[in-house]
């Protein structure tokens, strides 16, 4: 499944090629993804103009001019090829062929500049929908959802709201969507990592009594966005299936300091310490026992 970078990464690669853009045609392969298509999806989506891309959560946004989202979510292996005559557009440079089988080319989008976007997804586990831009905060996919990680908005202050008098632990709160949407297990792992907090303390320790943020929680606000920005420049994580927008495969995956790192000395100068694995919410955890506390 895409984590925040990955889904970032796409939405860079497809708004020089759409934004602006007229939908001349549209092909529809088949009725249903992981969810039925919306009724008359390739006639709403025709004639329409692309004004801006937006991410929400792991959510894809491209605002149309009538004032309608086609919302997009990639599911395992969901990706988007854009083609500009026999070109591909490459966002990336660490390139990994992806099938270019017919038979997984689901939505085909034409553009006004001669390009086109096609949606290709093996598994059909991505989905996408129309949603007026009015409804988004009260649909079932948007409702509910936290902070977005990625710029200034999130800093210690909110940290410290956010947990306040909570017990859980800290990596558990850290996934919970209500609270920060987007967040996943990889970047939570590596953030934590960085910030020198271990996973298992209970969230409420990153405020004082005050409700004032501690060092702690200056540091993790940082470092999670320093973490989600790398992993954007460097093209996502990129596990498993899920690739860039052309099908290059990201190649963040190389640079993590903890995750998937059992029984490695960790990374942090002078610690030498062992990263470790450990089993929370039944979602693997690695850190390091020595360097974080």
């Amino acid at each position: 499944m895409p984590e925040l970078p990955e889904v970032e990464t796409v939405r860079r690669g497809l708004e020089p090629a759409m934004a602006g853009q007229m939908i001349t045609k549209v092909e529809q392969r088949r009725p249903d993804l992981r969810f039925p298509l919306p009724e008359h999806f390739a006639d709403r989506l025709k004639g329409r103009t692309i004004t801006g891309l937006s991410r929400r959560a792991k959510y894809l946004l491209l605002h149309l001019d009538d004032g309608v989202d086609l919302v997009c979510h990639l599911g395992m292996s969901g990706s988007f090829r854009v083609e500009e005559g026999s070109k591909s557009r490459t966002p990336g440079d660490f390139h990994y062929e992806r099938s270019k089988a017919a038979a997984h080319d689901h939505i085909v989008l034409h553009l006004s500049s001669g390009a086109h976007v096609t949606y290709n997804d093996p598994r059909r586990f991505g989905f996408m929908d129309l949603i007026p831009q009015a409804e988004l905060a009260d649909h079932p996919f948007f409702r509910g959802l936290g902070l977005e990680p990625l710029g200034n908005e999130l800093d210690g202050a909110h940290l410290a709201a956010l947990f306040k008098g909570r017990k859980a632990p800290l990596k558990a709160a850290l996934l919970d969507q209500r609270l920060i949407a987007g967040l996943g297990n990889i970047y939570v792992c590596e953030s934590l990592h960085m910030a020198g907090l271990s996973p298992k303390r209970a969230a409420g320790t990153l405020a004082k009594k005050s409700g004032a943020p501690t060092a702690g929680a200056e540091r993790l606000a940082a470092d999670i966005r320093l973490v989600l920005e790398d992993a954007v420049r460097a093209g996502g994580s990129s596990l498993r299936d899920h690739r860039q927008t052309d099908g290059s495969l990201g190649y963040f995956q190389h640079n993590f300091r903890v995750y998937d790192r059992e029984g490695e000395t960790c990374p942090t100068k002078d610690c030498g310490g062992t990263v470790r694995r450990i089993v929370q919410s039944g979602r693997s955890t690695f850190y390091c026992p020595k360097c974080q506390k």
